[in-house]
């Protein structure tokens, strides 16, 4: 009779042993499935966005823009300048109230770009996409994209809507 218990015994042990190492199995399966949907996720937004061409309006003369083209360049970008004795034809053609405006000009996916505006924002703006006209870096802040130096002043990247209407897109 002990015999036969301890094969019983045996047995449920052996079940259990099966049941908890399905159980580990499955959970095991399910994490992984869930890391590596997040890795996607992770992935897929950390992606830059380059394909799209920055073109740049620019004075053949100025420095800062040709230090700024190098940003985007550094950054990923593929980018081509147009050199423009006089820009304010082009800041007109795009909408660039006075306000708002900088010394170089470029374009990006319908999406103008005013100014010494970080890299990074022109890609966060191409990954979201909003329903705005562009982004602006106004004037010509020390620390900037392009206007680095021994000062750093902060500044602010403005998103500029159809309306012409501004809010922060960005602080530095």
């Amino acid at each position: 009779m002990q015999g036969r218990t301890n094969s019983i015994q045996d047995k449920e042990s052996k079940t259990g042993k099966r049941q908890s190492l399905r159980k580990v199995f499955l959970f095991t399966i399910f994490v992984g499935m869930i890391g590596g949907a997040a890795a996607l996720l992770v992935n897929v937004s950390t992606q830059p966005v380059e394909a799209a061409e920055v073109i740049v309006y620019k004075s053949p003369t100025c420095g800062c823009c040709n230090e700024w083209v190098d940003h985007l360049r550094s950054n990923g970008f593929t980018v081509s300048t147009r050199d423009r004795s006089n820009m304010q034809p082009i800041k007109q053609e795009f909408g660039v109230q006075a306000g708002l405006q900088s010394c170089h000009t470029a374009t990006v996916d319908g999406y103008f770009i005013e100014g010494h505006v970080p890299a990074k924002d022109i890609k966060r703006l191409l990954s979201e996409k909003p329903e705005i006209s562009g982004l602006t870096v106004p004037g010509m802040p020390m620390g900037s994209p392009g206007m680095e130096g021994h000062r750093k002043d902060s500044y602010a990247v403005l998103e500029v809507d159809p309306d012409n209407n501004t809010s922060v897109y960005a602080q530095y």
